[in-house]
């Protein structure tokens, strides 16, 4: 088995809310995969008083711990029992309800002889490869099916989509969220590796369309997770310097998790 992770944050004046892990054997079979992209909060108060990082790092750990050793548990369940932990961990300061609380995008994976389960939530990818060499992209696309204008700009977000039925689903303050994600499992005779981006790295498909998911795999089987993100790096650069309109931030936060099994 092969294990590659490279993270990168998108500017050296702000630390990287992005969070990922990787175990094996978990509970002394297979394995599991974590990956989380903490939502940057517009500026004024988001009523806590804790940040992105402190809350990736709560709901990390606590994804990590259960999905490597509670194989009697879903991966949703793990999510809903991680949201609630680190729920409580914020203490009586922090205004839970606020559309801002922190939280983050979610990728769970884990395998052990028989099957290999999933878990996304929101904008981060999975990337699960055949034994011939098919991939299939495993996708939380509510952002992208948002009616026009859902995200002219963040009170609109926050007012009418963030976290609202009909809009799209981050994991924040709200156990039941985890009701909402992706899941599923495939026999793990039909997967030969696993990779899990956030949407700082999927840019080098989703933004930039250097190729496609297979060919973003292909990428990070070839250059490592750092390789890719190296590339991404690069467009990032020329589109800044060509003057065109640019969507979202110049550079985000970027990591990318590679598994051979």
């Amino acid at each position: 088995m092969r294990i590659e992770l490279a993270t990168e944050p998108g500017s050296s004046e702000r630390p990287n809310e992005d969070w990922a892990s990787a175990s094996v054997p978990a509970e002394g079979r297979g394995g599991t995969l974590v990956l989380l992209d903490g939502v940057t909060p517009p500026a004024g108060s988001d009523g806590c008083v804790h940040s992105v990082p402190w809350f990736t790092a709560r709901l990390g750990g606590s994804l990590a711990e259960l999905s490597a050793s509670r194989r009697d548990m879903t991966l949703a369940w793990i999510l809903s029992e991680s949201i609630r932990r680190t729920a409580e961990a914020h203490g009586s300061p922090c205004d839970l309800s606020h559309p801002r609380t922190p939280q983050a995008t979610v990728v769970l994976a884990r395998w052990d002889e028989e099957r290999v389960e999933h878990l996304v939530l929101s904008d981060s990818a999975l990337l699960v490869e055949a034994p011939d060499g098919g991939v299939t992209p495993v996708l939380d696309d509510r952002i992208d099916r948002l009616p026009p204008g859902s995200l002219a700009s963040e009170e609109i977000a926050d007012t009418r989509v963030r976290n609202k039925e009909g809009g799209f689903f981050t994991a924040a303050a709200d156990p039941g969220v985890a009701s909402r994600a992706v899941t599923g499992e495939t026999p793990r005779k039909d997967v030969r590796a696993l990779a899990a981006l956030t949407d700082g790295a999927s840019r080098w498909t989703e933004r930039f369309q250097e190729g496609d998911w297979g060919a973003a795999l292909k990428m990070l089987r070839a250059t490592g997770p750092q390789g890719l993100i190296d590339r991404v790096r690069e467009l990032e650069r020329a589109d800044t310097d060509s003057g065109r309109p640019r969507r979202g931030k110049p550079h985000d936060d970027a990591t990318a998790v590679l598994v051979e099994l």
